[in-house]
C-alpha cells in the first residue's frame, strides 16, 4: 500500500482527499511545519506529496524541495485552485514558486479526476536532466 502526505490549510479539503484516496495510506497535515514533523515521524516510505501550492507559511514548492532533502524518492503533485493558463507562468512566480512542468491538480477536482493524476504520478518514472534534449538557444 503506497503512502500519500496530503497537506492543504483547509480541514475540509484535508478530509474529502482523504476520502477520494481510499486505498492509499494517508498521512494529514495543515500546513508546511506539520507537515515536516509528520513526514519525520513516519518510519515507512513516503511515495507521494500532494501539497496545497499556496499555503500560509511556507508555499507547497519550499515544503517539497525541504521534504525531498530526507526523502529524495518521494514524489510530488500540487493542488490549487488558481487557474494555470498554457502560455503563462503563474505557477512559476515568486508567489507558488513552482515550475511549469510540474505535476499539477486543479481545485475542483473529482474523486475519479485525483486517483487518476495520483497513479499518473506515482506510475511515471522520475525525469533526469539527461532525458531531455539540449537547448540549442541556452549559453555554456
Amino acid at each position: 500500500m503506497e503512502t500519500i502526505l496530503v497537506v492543504d490549510d483547509d480541514a475540509q479539503v484535508l478530509a474529502i482527499v482523504g476520502k477520494m484516496l481510499e486505498g492509499y495510506k494517508i498521512l494529514k497535515a495543515v500546513n508546511a511545519e506539520e507537515a515536516v514533523r509528520v513526514a519525520a515521524g513516519y518510519v515507512g516510505p513516503i511515495h507521494l506529496l500532494l501539497t496545497d501550492v499556496v499555503m500560509p507559511g511556507a508555499s507547497g514548492r519550499e515544503l517539497a524541495l525541504q521534504l525531498s532533502l530526507q526523502r529524495s524518492e518521494m514524489k510530488v503533485l500540487y493542488m490549487t485552485a488558481f487557474t494555470l493558463v498554457k502560455g503563462q507562468q503563474q505557477f512559476s512566480d515568486a508567489a507558488s514558486g513552482g515550475e511549469a512542468d510540474e505535476p499539477v491538480i486543479l481545485k475542483p477536482f473529482t474523486g475519479e479526476r485525483l486517483t487518476e493524476k495520483v497513479r499518473e504520478v506515482l506510475t511515471t518514472k522520475p525525469t533526469s536532466p539527461f532525458d531531455r534534449p539540449p537547448d540549442p538557444w541556452k549559453h555554456v
